[in-house]
């Protein structure tokens, strides 16, 4: 007899046979024992995990006379006639090469016709997806209303790729991925079954290899077994799969976290250079990157990777010198270097660039790393904002405002005549981009560049013998000179109370940007940006925080906030508050008369502003 490879020799015959399928396995033996079998079943699901090998069982288990635990006996004259390669009760159609309508419609024709052995004829289509609209179409209506001896078993790896139409009138399975220790029992049993010796490390690597599907696993395990003498090893393994060694993937992995560029690059050409495949290196690497991570954050991660002792302390050792932040990096560059690979002509060059982007971890200019700096930098201006850090002394010296001495400036505008002006006005102090609301120091340097202003001002007006007082003509009567007294204090009352405003604006700034730097030191991001565009003011002795949008004062008022910007004024010094909308500011005058008329509700009160 012709020698088969290992996943036809040992496909399942019966249902029982089936590895990790119980749910699809159970409905089908219920199915059978009770003989409610539907007309159109869609087997969905991954490559390799047995759905043509379950068709084929259940084609066979309900035209058996006598089923055995929902499985053709194998023994009557039904299921030795099916056997038979030209049975015409069982047909199996690659809708891959037979995608057409004209196929469908053949098809269609054929199933008028009854069964020759068996009580169904049942029409295995694989592959379903790959056919053309048009066959669908063609198919559509037979689906819908089949003889009554026709069963219809549709397979497929990509169900969304099948009209809704067909997929209503099917009962659908949706095959799973089989799991690692089920594919290493399974490969054990075949390797027992023909009488070959294996080291558990080698079908530990086949199983993986086989990522889930039983077919992959043994199609791999087939030419493992014909390249080894002897003894099934874990060199053979990696010999005819072309995949690195463990320890080998572990040291270039190991150069990677630690940040070294160049001992990572020598490894991966040591690697490649040994004839390994850069896709199966990129894979290799993306394992023991997830082993890493698995490692460090579960528990019993040795149970989750299913790894030899020795393999597992690698891993925990790499994963113990990095952090989770580094290994989720390394994981998407790689990540993306694998799909990468796919459409490139130089995937060598894709995995070096990979190596070295991850390696670079402290040239790492992603949100991460700038969120850490501006951390840093926030932490160093505190330090200098309350006099912790020692600067330079030429750095000291532009950082802090110089006061002028104006005794010593004086005998120099002495020296000018009555009727001369300086030759050029003082300059103005360039603005070193102080910010009112972040620098302690802005507000103190403003006010002594306001005050040099006024001292060269007033010195100007002694060396020409101007004055400061308003011109006032002589008055021709008494009565002039009263209403010119009276407009000179009119003028100097709203002098006054418009420096008085300035001056209350100007500490409701002041207080505004010390409130920001203590809700900046709590470290609540999203009240301090809420905070940045709101406008403060003092009335009276209540320091008022406005702002234009109702969403904000309310998320401003919630119980999780609010406690957070009054702590952050009683650091200050406020304890007397409040928040408003603007334009429906507190109206004290308004209130105060309404109270008024309240009082006197008999009186004609007229209030004059």
């Amino acid at each position: 007899m012709a020698y088969q490879a290992l996943y036809r020799t040992f496909r399942p015959k019966t249902l029982d046979d089936v590895v990790r399928q119980e749910h699809v396995v159970t409905i089908l033996k219920h199915q059978i024992e009770t003989g409610k079998i539907g007309h159109a079943y869609l087997f969905c699901g991954p490559r390799g995990t047995g759905k043509t090998s379950i068709a084929k069982i259940f084609a066979s288990a309900i035209n058996c006379e006598t089923p055995v635990n929902g499985s053709a006996c194998g023994k009557c004259p039904t299921c030795r006639a099916l056997a038979e390669k030209g049975n015409l009760d069982i047909s199996e159609i690659d809708a891959a090469s037979n995608n057409g309508v004209d196929e469908m419609r053949e098809l269609r024709e054929k199933v008028q016709y009854p069964p020759v052995a068996g009580k169904y004829k049942v029409y295995i289509v694989d592959e379903v997806h790959m056919l053309s609209a048009g066959a669908f179409n063609a198919l559509l209506k037979t689906l819908e209303e089949p003889p009554a001896h026709a069963v219809f078993i549709l397979a497929t790896t990509e169900a969304q790729k099948i009209p809704a139409t067909i997929l209503s009138r099917c009962t659908r399975f949706d095959f799973k991925l089989i799991p690692q220790k089920d594919l290493e029992d399974r490969l054990k049993y075949v390797l027992k079954t023909i009488g070959k010796e294996y080291e558990e490390e080698a079908v530990a690597a086949l199983a993986r290899a086989g990522a889930g599907s039983m077919r992959d696993m043994l199609s791999l395990a087939d030419p493992c077994v014909s390249y080894s003498e002897g003894k099934l090893t874990y060199a053979d393994v990696t010999a005819v799969l072309g995949t690195a060694d463990f320890s080998s993937t572990a040291e270039l992995c190991t150069e990677i976290l630690k940040g070294d560029g160049g001992p990572a690059l020598e490894k991966c050409e040591a690697i490649l250079a040994e004839g390994k495949s850069v896709a199966l290196l990129i894979k290799d690497v993306l394992q023991f990157f997830n082993g890493c991570a698995v490692a460090k954050t579960c528990a019993h991660g040795e149970k989750l990777l299913l790894l030899p002792a020795e393999r597992y302390a690698l891993l925990k050792t790499a994963a113990a010198a990095t952090d989770n932040r580094a290994l989720v990096r390394a994981l998407e560059i790689f990540a993306q270097a694998e799909s990468d690979c796919r459409y490139t002509t130089t995937p060598k060059i894709t995995l070096e660039t990979a190596v070295l982007k991850a390696a670079a971890v402290k040239e790492d200019e992603d949100i991460s790393a700038i969120v850490r700096r501006v951390k840093l930098l926030e932490e160093a201006l505190e330090k200098l904002q309350s006099g912790a850090s020692a600067l330079p002394a030429p750095l000291a010296a532009r950082t802090q405002p110089q006061t002028e001495n104006p005794a010593a400036e004086t005998p120099k505008t002495a020296q000018k005549t009555g009727g001369e002006f300086p030759e050029e006005a003082p300059p103005d102090e360039n603005e070193t981009g102080g910010n009112l609301y972040l620098d302690n120091d802005y507000i103190r340097a403003d006010k002594a560049r306001q005050a040099r202003k006024a001292q060269s001002a007033a010195a100007s007006s002694a060396q020409t013998g101007l004055s400061d007082t308003p011109f006032a003509p002589s008055p021709r009567s008494a009565a002039g000179a009263a209403n010119i007294a009276d407009s000179a204090a009119a003028t100097s009352a709203t002098t006054a109370a418009a420096g008085a405003a300035n001056a209350a604006t100007g500490d409701a700034k002041v207080t505004f940007g010390k409130f920001l730097r203590a809700l900046r030191a709590v470290g609540n991001g999203v009240l301090f940006t809420i905070c940045m565009d709101m406008e403060s003011a003092f009335d009276g002795g209540t320091f008022v925080l406005y702002t234009t949008k109702e969403t904000l004062l309310n998320t401003l008022k919630r119980e999780t906030n609010f406690p957070v910007v009054q702590s952050a004024l009683n650091k200050i010094g406020i304890t007397d508050f409040d928040l408003r909308l603007k334009g429906k500011e507190k109206d004290d005058t308004n209130k105060a008369i309404d109270e008024i008329k309240e009082k006197f509700a008999g009186a004609n009160i007229t209030v004059k502003p």
